[in-house]
């Protein structure tokens, strides 16, 4: 079993496989045991892993739709306005510790953001010129602007962002989140995860990110893209008729059903043989859900379609409504690809960058805002936007840009549960710390599951003779943003 998808091991099942790919009713590197939602087991159990389950108590949300600025977008740049910054531009911070961000000793003085701000709302939210559009729905935004992390390079920390740990091997939020409640779609994964797929690839934690670890394999996330056909292999060869293929499946259950007689016992056996039906199936559901043909000229435009340099976001941003829309429990759209140019990793021009990434994603989360309130999906959907961490108020040595910091960056949520126009938190005059009410990645994952009806403490799986959690020994709901 892999991170990015669940996979078939050779020993005992080649024949089948390769039976099943000849025949076209594979599904690719798609996590097909993650469909498994009230048909079959992955393990040992009387109840289906992803049927959908009770929380610990009521929730406000039902679905979870996170947006990923992945690079890291500047705190002060976005939505933590500091007119410090303007005031005491060119100035030595005394006592700067050099090892706060990624290129030790590259911390130069304080330097003044490039983007001008105004206040929008009856909140009046102050917001800078690069989200212009999304800062017209800050009455339903909550904002924590007093957010910290402990890593300062992009990989551990997305590690930490995704999983509370800042290394390797731990399950995700969404997984956490799908073992957790199930789905309330048996047709389509219970957790996808979105990313660019226009040559930039994957974030730099790579599927890591969106990885199930020790949790069962039907936990993790099913990647889509946004662009062509969003999922290989879902179409069934023009030369195979429904009964056939249907005939096709049927041997090839009676097959494994010998072979699974001769290995009792076997629950991954078991979820293998129904994931051929579930794959079945999903050649009609996805296509549908992900067939944004079906909307409105107006809904496209709405989410930037018909603007090249937005369309790929928003057609993230699009098929994840359309996902919640059809019970999918957990989305994450992923900004920006591997490379320090294709992300909102600002280090040599913050300016340049900043204004790319932003024209990006602006238009697009606007439009999903708007198109949940109007649909009323917003009540039910919480939507989570922030990167792995914040960027120094300082420029870096050689540029116009900033370096990474972990030590301060804004979350913002808004939706189901959400109490909007809130403000919690704060940092230092120029933005460099957080220093008031200052909230942690535990506290940040607490938060959502709380509002999913999950309590973090109670939500454990036994792994190496430990009840591991989300939250690991720590954790707290940030219950002054919600309602």
């Amino acid at each position: 079993m892999t991170n990015s998808a669940m996979t078939f091991r050779t020993t005992g099942y080649g024949s089948r496989r390769d039976f099943l790919s000849r025949a076209g009713a594979g599904c690719g590197t798609l996590a097909l045991a993650s469909l498994l939602a009230g048909e079959a087991t992955a393990a040992p159990d009387p109840r289906a892993p992803l049927a959908a389950q009770l929380g610990h108590h009521v929730p406000s949300a039902k679905s979870v739709i996170w947006l990923f600025m992945h690079g890291a977008p500047s705190q002060v740049d976005t939505w933590d306005y500091k007119p410090a910054l303007a005031r005491r531009h060119g100035q030595t911070v005394k006592d700067f510790d050099q090892s706060t961000g990624f290129f030790a000793g590259a911390g130069g003085p304080i330097m003044r953001s490039p983007f001008s701000f105004r206040q929008y709302g009856d909140s009046g939210t102050w917001c800078s010129e690069l989200f212009t559009r999304t800062a017209q729905h800050s009455d339903d935004m909550a904002f924590i602007h007093s957010c910290f992390a402990h890593e300062n390079n992009h990989s551990p920390a997305q590690f930490q962002m995704n999983t509370g740990m800042a290394r390797m091997g731990f399950p995700c939020v969404g997984s956490w989140v799908t073992y957790g409640l199930g789905t309330e779609n048996r047709n389509l994964p219970g957790f996808i995860v979105m990313y660019d797929s226009r040559g930039r690839g994957t974030p730099k934690s790579r599927a890591s990110a969106w990885g199930s670890a020790f949790l069962p394999g039907v936990y993790q996330g099913t990647p889509v893209v946004s662009q062509d056909t969003p999922i290989d292999n879902l179409t069934r060869p023009g030369l195979l008729t429904d009964s056939m293929q249907r005939r096709q499946l049927g041997l090839i259950t009676r097959l494994n059903r010998q072979h699974q007689r001769r290995l009792p016992g076997r629950g991954e056996l078991e979820a293998r043989i129904r994931s051929f039906e579930l794959a079945y199936r999903m050649q009609m559901a996805a296509p549908e859900a992900l067939d944004l043909s079906q909307e409105t000229l107006s809904t496209r435009t709405l989410y930037g379609l018909d603007d090249s340099r937005c369309s790929h976001f928003g057609r993230q941003a699009l098929m994840a409504r359309r996902l919640v829309e059809r019970g999918v429990r957990f989305v994450q759209l992923y900004s920006g690809g591997f490379n320090n140019d294709d992300c909102w990793d600002g280090h040599s021009n913050i300016d340049k960058n900043h204004r790319q990434f932003a024209g990006e994603t602006d238009r697009p989360i606007s439009g999903l805002l708007t198109d949940l309130k109007q649909r009323g999906l917003l009540e039910s959907t919480l939507v989570v936007c922030c990167g792995e961490f914040g960027r120094l108020p300082l420029v870096q040595t050689g540029g116009t840009g900033r370096d990474h910091n972990p030590l301060a960056f804004t979350t913002w949520m808004a939706g189901a549960g959400v109490r909007g126009g809130t403000h919690y938190g704060a940092t230092d005059e120029i933005g460099m710390k957080a220093v008031e009410n200052r909230v942690s990645v535990h506290d940040l994952h607490a938060t959502i599951l709380d509002q999913l009806g999950l309590d973090h403490e109670r939500l454990t799986f036994r792994h190496n003779s430990r009840d591991i959690r989300l939250t690991d020994v720590s954790g707290r709901v940030v219950r002054e943003i919600l309602t």
